[in-house]
């Protein structure tokens, strides 16, 4: 298929050739879903620990003797039950991350590419080129484009002004082609492509 290509200025700049196993499936929201859900746990510190009994800083001395108070027995205050004791089966350090096909992963970014074309949320751009790395001058130009939240997705290199010129700009994002996935394409409202990130995309998954 043919998509529209824009210059920042809003002008048309051509057309660019996609293809329909990029930008053309009928998205599926539970690869979707499984692919966020990987990025997601993999994201995770998993730093949270609690102290076992063995580890807490009190007396181990036993409570009270043993027989003749009518009370339960019970030896160090260091145990779960008392306040001020042990965790029992708290959390300990580890990690979150859990195993996912590569080609599912490939085939989520592929659904996820997908989705955004099918809502006409994507649009291409020529070249993702700022002449000054004014973050004023650059929210002007996507002001004019009509973008406030969006992922922009440059080439193999960025462009140094226009990388520091939005990254003080809420809800914008921008990154190379290397790190395009699912999460960040949907958790924004617009995808933006530069055309060399288009080509890149259709080389990768020729």
């Amino acid at each position: 298929m043919d998509l529209t290509v824009k210059t920042l200025d809003g002008k048309d700049a051509g057309k660019v050739s996609v293809s329909d196993l990029i930008f053309g499936l009928d998205p599926r929201e539970d690869i979707i879903a499984r692919m966020i859900r990987y990025q997601l746990a993999k994201k995770q510190q998993g730093t949270h620990r609690t102290k076992t009994r063995a580890e807490i800083s009190r007396t181990g001395k036993k409570m009270y003797k043993q027989k003749g108070t009518g009370r339960a027995r019970h030896h160090s205050a260091r145990a779960p039950q008392f306040r001020g004791g042990g965790r029992a089966h708290g959390p300990v350090v580890r990690s979150h991350a859990h195993d996912l096909p590569k080609k599912i992963r490939a085939l989520a970014l592929r659904h996820a590419l997908s989705a955004k074309l099918k809502s006409e949320d994507v649009i291409i751009i020529d070249s993702l080129v700022a002449a000054e790395a004014k973050t004023k001058g650059l929210v002007g130009t996507l002001n004019g484009l009509g973008l406030t939240n969006a992922l922009f997705i440059g080439g193999a290199e960025l462009d140094a002004n226009f990388k520091l010129a939005a990254q003080n700009i809420p809800n914008i994002d921008v990154l190379p082609v290397q790190g395009i996935n699912v999460y960040d394409i949907l958790r924004r409202s617009k995808l933006v492509l530069s055309k060399a990130a288009v080509e890149a995309l259709e080389e990768r998954f020729k």
